[in-house]
């Protein structure tokens, strides 16, 4: 059988979304075969943080701005908006052309067919396992297939946004298999005290920080009792504006208090690896946040959690929001004395449990490895192609 060139693109402006696909692309150079990936980074940040996951060198093809419009372009917007990463596609769509089928961890690839015309059968394997509206929108349907991580993910696609579910294969959450249970990691937590972990969204109209974070933070200044890790979101930070795509909402994140970044039980990381290595959701023995997928990452060991409602929601029974089940939902800084508390003597009398249900319905588990389901899964998909059109109706 002739070589199938897969290409998987890591196309973002911080390194969040690496660690969901990448698992996949090296079980797939592990399995050999007539499927060969191609990895595609577009940045040398992106370049570096393969090679880390990794361990091991990569031929790795790196995509940059080949036009003075689009560097241009990106010069003038990319301070407010992701302009590269819209403007890459234009600039490399000779290599998009030699591959067989595209394997991505978000949904502005799809520009490909809808603004280029390339007859190029992309795949999605989405990066976090949340349940916020923007990972269930019918835009999802135009994907030729869907690698999902659990039950969860499948009947939502198939309910909100309308995809065939032929064009499902559950495969479970590579992510975990890249990086096992690591237990305390920070210097801090020498000093035996709790460690709470304050994870907040970058969408304006979602996120607890704009309203509350400062009052959040001031608390645990000022705390004798607990550690905090402040570990938001990397893109909230990441520019000097945020602009929710979803919903059109725009802010400002603004700086954190120096007195903050100088306590000892505080650590405040907003954009390293180890944002998004799972460090800090296993190191913390408590989860405050708001709509971050995180939590599902946190839930993979069951512990109290406490959520900030900023935006006085009607959650209850709304699919988007069914991760606030896992803990008490509290609407502000105010009362986090005693909801903390609270919530390690209510974990086990109310939340252990329904906690257990959400992460079993969330993510798949086998004895197969998730990264060699989703290999094998598109090796019968991209050896199957008949026309340029992938087969379908696979079970990984």
């Amino acid at each position: 059988m002739a070589e199938r060139r897969v290409g998987f693109l890591f196309n973002h402006d911080q390194v969040h979304q690496v660690a969901h696909s990448l698992p996949i692309a090296l079980a797939l150079l592990a399995r050999g075969g007539p499927v060969r990936p191609v990895l595609a980074s577009t940045s040398p940040l992106l370049t570096a943080e393969i090679r880390r996951l990794a361990g091991r060198p990569l031929d790795i093809v790196e995509l940059g701005l080949e036009s003075r419009v689009s560097t241009g372009l990106d010069r003038l917007l990319g301070q407010l908006v992701p302009a590269r990463k819209l403007l890459v596609y234009r600039d490399n769509l000779a290599f998009f052309r030699s591959l067989d089928a595209l394997v991505v961890s978000e949904r502005t690839s799809l520009i490909l067919r809808s603004r280029y015309g390339l007859p190029l059968p992309v795949i999605l394997a989405d990066h976090g396992a949340g349940d916020r509206a923007i990972g269930f929108d019918p835009v999802t349907a135009r994907f030729d297939h869907v690698l999902a991580a659990g039950p969860k993910i499948r009947d939502r696609l198939v309910a909100d946004a309308g995809v065939d579910p032929a064009r499902i294969s559950i495969t479970g959450y590579p992510k975990f298999d890249l990086f096992p249970p690591r237990g305390r990691s920070l210097p801090m937590q020498t000093n035996g005290r709790p460690t709470i972990l304050y994870n907040p969204h970058v969408s304006p109209h979602l996120s607890s920080w704009y309203a509350q974070g400062r009052q959040v933070l001031d608390f645990f200044l000022h705390s004798d009792t607990y550690n905090l890790i402040f570990a938001p979101h990397v893109m909230l930070f990441h520019r000097p504006w945020t602009i929710s795509i979803d919903r059109l909402r725009i802010n400002r994140p603004g700086r954190i208090d120096p007195r903050v970044l100088a306590a000892p039980h505080i650590h405040v990381d907003l954009g390293s690896h180890s944002s998004t290595d799972m460090t800090y959701v296993d190191a913390a023995d408590l989860y405050l946040g708001d709509v971050s997928s995180q939590v599902y990452e946190f839930l993979r060991t069951p512990r109290p959690c406490l959520f900030l409602d900023a935006h006085s929601t009607a959650w209850r029974g709304d699919p988007n929001y069914a991760h606030w089940s896992a803990g008490e939902v509290i609407d502000g800084a105010a009362p986090l004395p005693q909801a903390l508390a609270r919530a390690t003597e209510q974990h086990a009398l109310r939340y252990v449990d329904v906690q257990r249900s959400l992460f079993d319905y969330t993510f798949s588990r086998t004895d197969t490895p998730a990264p060699i389901r989703a290999a094998v899964a598109i090796e019968r998909l991209v050896t199957g192609m008949q026309g340029g059109l992938l087969a379908a109706n696979i079970t990984a």
